[in-house]
């Protein structure tokens, strides 16, 4: 079973090598590639590092890598360009944005759709199996840290952009004259997520035998003493007791 995960794991580090040096060859923008990369170096890094010691599971690695393969995509145009209406017209003979009534380019949103839709379940692997969350707790905290980290990520944007100015930061912020587009990302992710955590509960309600009394055990109040000012005192009292 550990061979064929390391074998798993293997191919789809291969296939987005791949794709990945395809997509660095002549990129729309050099400067804006790098820095839609710089993340994916340091999430690469990330994984690779804590393989040994903590594995995530495969399924968990094909969201990551599905999400990754988008991204690359979107980094070798910018998003802002990714041709997919051409590609479209090509393979099926119509505009797809002239169907849909769209009037800007929507690869973006389809990644940030995908951000939370393909990474809360990986989120959530993680924060089961270090935290020890149940319940409820192993639903929400991983949508709520994927709506956090979509907020960073449109304040990162959003830094760049003032940093960089001119065309580089305007290319990687991305808003194609938006004012609301920071605001629909940020929505689309935390829709993804919350669509990928409540397909993880439907399914697990259907295969965990003791889903609902986990469910219900991990809403129980466990402290029944309230903390702040009344915490620190019980502090001191046990400082000065000692």
């Amino acid at each position: 079973m550990i061979q064929y995960h390391n074998k798993f794991v293997v191919v789809l580090t291969a296939v987005f090598s791949i794709e990945w040096v395809l997509l660095a060859i002549s990129p729309h923008d050099r400067a804006d590639w790098a820095l839609e990369n710089a993340i994916v170096a340091a999430l690469v890094i990330l994984l690779a590092a804590t393989y040994k010691k903590f594995p995530l599971s495969r399924v968990s690695y094909t969201l990551i890598f599905i999400f990754l393969m988008l991204h690359e995509i979107g980094a070798h145009y910018t998003y802002a360009e990714v041709p997919y209406d051409e590609w479209m017209k090509q393979l099926l003979g119509y505009s797809f944005n002239q169907s849909m009534g769209f009037e800007r380019n929507h690869f973006d949103r389809l990644v940030h759709f995908s951000y939370g839709l393909l990474l809360a379940y990986p989120i959530r692997e993680v924060f089961i199996r270090i935290a020890d969350v149940k319940g409820f707790w192993g639903y929400f905290l991983p949508l709520d840290l994927t709506m956090s980290t979509s907020m960073m990520y449109e304040l990162l944007e959003w830094g760049a952009a003032r940093l960089l100015g001119g065309d580089l930061g305007m290319a990687y912020l991305g808003t194609q004259g938006d004012i609301w587009d920071a605001h629909m990302d940020m929505a689309l992710a935390s829709l993804g997520a919350l669509v990928a955590m409540m397909m993880t509960a439907l399914i697990n309600s259907r295969l965990q035998r003791d889903f609902a009394k986990e469910w219900n055990e991990s809403l129980r109040i466990k402290g029944q003493l309230p903390l702040g000012e009344d915490q620190i005192k019980r502090y001191l009292d046990d400082a000065g007791n000692n």
